[in-house]
């Protein structure tokens, strides 16, 4: 079973009540086995457009990936980052190479 991940490019209008969602998401994210690999670094724009804040999550499986953002947990973390920033994100499903 493939992991799944979540791909996130967020732009931030008001970091106090950003902050509180993240101490919200917190929750959602232990309950699904969430692992952040990149949680807003310093970022370079290559290609294309992008946001100022770069997001990525792993979680053991892409259902347990579907599952926290669907779930009671991360959606009321979810209304309080809602108002105050944009986001595009993706669930991607991981790739593990053929076994030899």
């Amino acid at each position: 079973m493939p992991k799944g991940y979540w791909i996130g490019h967020v732009t931030v209008d008001d970091p106090q009540v950003y902050e509180q969602y993240r101490q919200a998401n917190a929750v959602a994210f232990e309950k699904y086995g969430a692992r952040f690999l990149v949680r807003g670094g310093a970022q370079e724009q290559l290609e294309g457009g992008g946001r100022p804040r770069t997001v990525v999550i792993e979680f053991p499986s892409v259902e347990a990936a579907r599952d926290c953002y669907h779930s009671p947990e991360y959606q009321a973390a979810k209304a309080l980052r809602d108002p105050v920033s944009v986001a595009d994100l993706v669930l991607v499903e991981g790739w593990a190479p053929p076994a030899a």
